[in-house]
């Protein structure tokens, strides 16, 4: 008799989130930060890791890391919680409201994870193509959760894997024309030049995601905050597992938001790459490349099989994510901006690619 008879059928049907290990010399596939935090700051950190009690749990509650958070994004420290990692915080806000029977409005293609932790917890996944280009349709999605009385509508911007994003004033429209609780993952916004906290102060049903996994050069520490009413905060909070952020990880942090030009510069550089490698894709005959607002392109394949330029690609040692298993994107491949050495072996690659017959 098999264990697997207790495990949910809904959740037995589902396929896992995960990324098979592949070593690259030009890794452009997980959208990171290819400028790693300076040296001096490093050391910081390991000496205050040094100085601390390794046989001791960290702060319950991080009370420091959540202050400094709170000046950083200039909303309150009570509507904050911290994680392990934005994944984590995404979690524990499905946890407290989706169930059997609970509707989740998520535009699609967006980042996976929202739908398979919505099947895992029992609720139902309504999907909303997104327009012409990728562009979000709002209107859609506020049909979409009127249709379906959807307690959750999760919205990427800048959406991944696409790029594009929703303007804040679509945001505020969800907000105030919906009961539901309007999720807005901003992974990305340092390389959008926008974002929707503004919009907490008057919008209760308003939640913010954000990481430091990308911009902020940490994807290897796991760190993620997410920022809501202080009721709501309060409730999500009750999902979240005790000694959640290691003091590592916070110790990091908090020497980045210290000195947050240490990655201003970065995000900066990467945004001119990003717009000088759209116009380097836009160029190449067969393929076409979406406006991005991320620090990622995807692009599609004209005649090309993506699986066989992306072998290609790595061949070369060029690693970039392939992405046409994702309904819609059966034509395309998403590359990660990298470094400006990183970007040209990419193009070069690319260019050899395409001329094989």
């Amino acid at each position: 008799m098999s264990a697997l008879r207790h495990v949910k059928p809904a959740v037995r049907a589902l396929r896992p989130y995960t990324l098979a290990a592949r070593p690259a010399a030009v890794k452009i596939n997980q959208n990171e930060n290819p400028y790693d935090l300076p040296a001096e700051l490093k050391q910081r950190v390991l000496d205050a890791a040094r100085t601390r009690p390794w046989s001791r749990y960290p702060d319950f509650d991080p009370r420091e890391l959540l202050e400094a958070l709170a000046r950083f994004s200039g909303w309150r420290a009570d509507g904050i919680l911290a994680g392990n990692g934005s994944n984590e915080l995404i979690e524990a806000l499905l946890m407290v409201t989706v169930g059997a029977g609970t509707s989740v409005v998520i535009p699609d293609p967006t980042f996976s994870l929202y739908a398979l932790l919505t099947g895992v917890l029992g609720g139902d996944v309504v999907r909303v193509p997104l327009g012409p280009g990728f562009a979000f349709d709002a209107d859609a999605l506020r049909s979409a959760q009127r249709g379906s009385a959807a307690s959750v509508v999760i919205v990427c911007s800048p959406n991944n894997p696409t790029g594009t994003a929703l303007a804040p004033d679509e945001i505020a429209r969800l907000c105030r024309d919906t009961d539901a609780l309007i999720v807005v993952d901003e992974a990305y916004h340092e390389f959008s030049g926008q974002s929707v906290v503004p919009l907490l102060p008057a919008h209760p049903n308003l939640v913010v995601l954000r990481t430091f996994s990308k911009a902020m050069a940490m994807a290897g520490l796991r760190v993620g905050y997410l920022l809501a009413s202080p009721e709501l905060v309060a409730e999500v909070n009750k999902a979240r597992l005790p000694y959640n952020l290691n003091f590592f990880s916070q110790a990091a942090a908090l020497a980045v938001l210290d000195d947050p030009r240490v990655v201003q510069d970065a995000v900066a550089r990467l945004v001119r790459a990003r717009d000088a490698l759209f116009t380097e894709l836009a160029a190449m005959p067969g393929v076409h490349p979406c406006r991005s607002r991320a620090n990622f392109i995807l692009f599609a394949l004209e005649g090309r099989l993506p699986a066989e330029v992306f072998a290609a690609l790595y061949a070369e040692g060029v690693l970039v994510r392939d992405v046409s298993a994702t309904p819609r994107l059966h034509d395309c491949l998403r590359v990660s901006v990298g470094t400006e050495e990183e970007n040209a072996l990419f193009l070069d690659a690319l260019r050899r690619a395409l001329a094989r017959p």
